[in-house]
């Protein structure tokens, strides 16, 4: 079995990311056990937290997992500058267990990835929406799928990222880069780390 620390920053991230990773898992036919740590406050609060997880990882106050899945939206910084942050942040962790960290930065945010595959969509909603632009504006994501949902006649509860599992299941992962880079990047590197622990099990 593998264990994934699982470090997400709100609801959406952890509904779609834990979606994927089990979804990847059951495709490269392994056996994983995710460990959920969602972080309220902001980034720089996530940052910190994730930092202080790193450090007592290191004290052996918390159990070494397999990996660490970090997300983090890459916002209007970019997905380089959010990537540096996050490997920042866990610069214990890559120095003492190198290739442990597993980053995954939604670029702009992880609503837009609920939307990248108008088939995926029209499987789970009944009807198809339009391919998203790549426009940074804080919450615009949020409005726009909601919005997607409520035109299939639908009103989503929690926003909609309650639909991410549905989502995630009806995804072309084949075609994930030529749906979004950045959602591209975060299949590929799931996939290579399934792949390369199955063959050390």
């Amino acid at each position: 079995m593998i264990e994934i620390s699982l470090f997400v920053e709100d609801f959406g991230q952890e509904e779609f990311l834990s979606a994927l990773i089990e979804r990847l898992a059951r495709e490269e036919q392994v056996v994983v056990m995710v460990r959920r740590r969602s972080v309220r406050g902001g980034r720089g609060r996530a940052l910190a937290e994730l930092a202080q997880y790193v450090r007592d990882i290191g004290r052996s106050r918390e159990a070494l997992p397999d990996f660490l899945v970090v997300v983090s939206d890459a916002n209007c910084k970019g997905n380089v500058a959010r990537r540096k942050e996050v490997e920042h942040a866990a610069a214990g962790l890559e120095q003492s267990h190198p290739g442990l960290l597993v980053l995954a930065v939604p670029d702009p945010h992880v609503e837009r990835w609920m939307l990248v595959d108008s088939r995926a969509f029209k499987a789970v909603f009944g009807r198809g929406c339009d391919a998203p632009d790549a426009k940074c504006a804080k919450d615009r994501y949020k409005q726009v799928l909601l919005d997607a949902i409520r035109a299939a006649g639908i009103v989503p509860p929690l926003g909609g990222m309650e639909f991410a599992r549905d989502i995630v299941d009806h995804l072309d992962l084949e075609r994930a880069d030529n749906l979004d880079g950045s959602l591209g990047q975060a299949v590929a590197a799931l996939r290579n780390r399934f792949r390369n622990s199955r063959e050390r099990l």
